[in-house]
């Protein structure tokens, strides 16, 4: 399996280019139907990881 991409904290174009490659990787052998589970299928942390980097980047600004 691909080791998951190092994201920097700016988030920056070359963050993207390393989550799509990632993203490549786990998903090129499988078949449609995996492919529409994987994506439809929400990740269990996404949400509260956005959520801390969110405020993380709010508590710079100020």
């Amino acid at each position: 399996m691909a080791e998951r991409p190092k994201i920097s904290p700016n988030f920056t174009i070359e963050d993207i280019h390393k989550i799509r490659e990632y993203n490549y990787e786990i998903t090129k052998n499988m078949t449609d139907e995996e492919k529409l589970i994987y994506y439809n299928t929400p990740k269990s942390d996404a949400e509260e990881r956005i959520k801390r980097i969110r405020e993380k980047h709010i508590k710079q600004k100020s």
